[in-house]
């Protein structure tokens, strides 16, 4: 192996487990997020030369996974429907620890892709405004905008469902 093969191959062992993270954050699915950091990661090492020479090589991945996300869910938006519920599901999920976060990740997944990118960085990844307005490139206000916006999209579908609007969260139109 080379010298590049071996600092990829140490990029990846050091930070696959927080880029499966975002993906599966951004995604809701596991097999889907392996595949997202998958693809992440054969572009990353297509150009690892100019990824390693960043000035955060994992920023730059992350925007891969991101961005590669963003585009997975524009073509599922032309020829797939996205179904709330699977047939013939078994009952209620036993483990009522996990309760809560199933519902906020099902919450999430009802966002619009660049809004769920933004919570996704800004409050799982812990980065700052500006380090997610530059994985995202965009401005630091639309950032906290989307944040916002986003932040106040979740509180309306986590209410209890009394208190909910009638208009669902994904018929909305996204801005």
């Amino acid at each position: 192996m080379s010298a590049r093969d071996d600092e990829f191959t140490a990029f990846v062992v050091a930070h696959e487990r927080q880029l499966l993270r975002t993906a599966y954050l951004l995604t809701g699915d596991h097999g889907h997020a392996e595949d997202l950091v998958q693809t992440a990661l054969v572009k990353a090492h297509r150009h690892w030369s100019r990824v390693a020479k960043a000035e955060s090589p994992l920023a730059y991945v992350r925007r891969v996974v991101v961005t590669s996300h963003i585009s997975w869910r524009r073509r599922l938006m032309t020829g797939e429907q996205v179904i709330d519920t699977i047939p013939d599901r078994a009952g209620a999920d036993p483990q009522q620890a996990h309760a809560v976060s199933d519902e906020l990740r099902a919450a999430l997944r009802l966002l619009p892709p660049r809004m769920r990118a933004v919570l996704v960085l800004r409050f799982y990844e812990d980065l700052t405004e500006a380090e997610t307005a530059r994985v995202l490139s965009c401005s630091t206000s639309t950032v906290s905008t989307q944040a916002a916006r986003g932040l106040a999209a979740l509180r309306t579908q986590l209410r209890p469902a009394a208190a909910r609007p009638q208009t669902p969260l994904s018929s909305r139109r996204p801005t």
